[in-house]
């Protein structure tokens, strides 16, 4: 079952400024997971699927930007810039290259906990307006990030529901196998179907009556899944 608490993906490689903001942040009531180079950070999002992204630019291993780059090729996940670098022409490169919001270093507590409930606050706002998703008795809310079948909710994983969420947003058409696999473990995933039908067996489990004769998501043999429409 999935926590409920917003989680923030910090990237920083300053332990002091790490430690600060971890301690703040969890305070406040968010879950936090860190990360202190750009591969780490890379490597984390598709498997954690944090809310909201605090990076930092001067990273160890690549500059920040590149991993605003490579997040937004296949994530909408706010992002919300925290760096030393305070030139104009860095903050319109980060926010032009999908940056959400830029803060400076130093900064105060206060602000960033505002920074960040506006840019969650922007997210929450996008994604209720797509609202929920019905096919028969399966209800998708993509806003409360639950799912129904009748009035019983189905306990799905994080990885489970980005199925669910990916299929029913392209309710009627067929996703690829390695459409699904780049949508929930990252585009530069493996192309590992195993893994994609151990998640699609649970899934059925979880929702259909009889998951040998599957109701709501459709094998496409060969291809991939289809989310019947209605």
């Amino acid at each position: 079952m999935m926590d409920n608490k917003p989680c923030v993906l910090i990237v920083e490689d300053e332990h002091n400024i790490l430690s600060f903001m971890r301690t703040v942040l969890q305070a406040n009531g968010y879950r936090v997971i860190e990360a202190s180079d750009a591969a780490q950070a890379l490597n984390m999002i598709p498997s954690h699927l944090p809310d909201l992204m605090i990076l930092d630019l001067g990273l160890p291993d690549a500059d920040g930007m590149d991993v605003i780059k490579s997040v937004r090729s296949w994530s909408r996940m706010p992002i919300l810039v925290v760096s030393a670098r305070d030139q104009e022409r860095d903050k319109v490169t980060a926010l032009d290259l999908g940056a959400d919001d830029y803060v400076t270093k130093p900064f105060g507590t206060s602000e960033l906990l505002a920074r960040i409930r506006t840019e969650l606050r922007h997210a929450q706002t996008i994604s209720s307006q797509e609202e929920a998703f019905v096919s028969g008795d399966l209800t998708v809310d993509f806003f409360r990030r639950r799912v129904f079948v009748g009035d019983q909710e189905a306990h799905l994983t994080q990885n489970e529901f980005r199925i669910v969420t990916a299929l029913a947003r392209n309710a009627g058409r067929v996703m690829t196998y390695d459409q699904l696999i780049a949508e929930v473990w990252g585009p530069n995933a493996l192309s590992d179907n195993q893994i994609l039908r151990v998640n699609m067996a649970n899934i059925r489990r979880k929702l259909e009556k009889n998951p040998a004769a599957p109701r709501y998501i459709i094998t496409e043999i060969g291809v991939g899944y289809r989310m019947n429409e209605g």
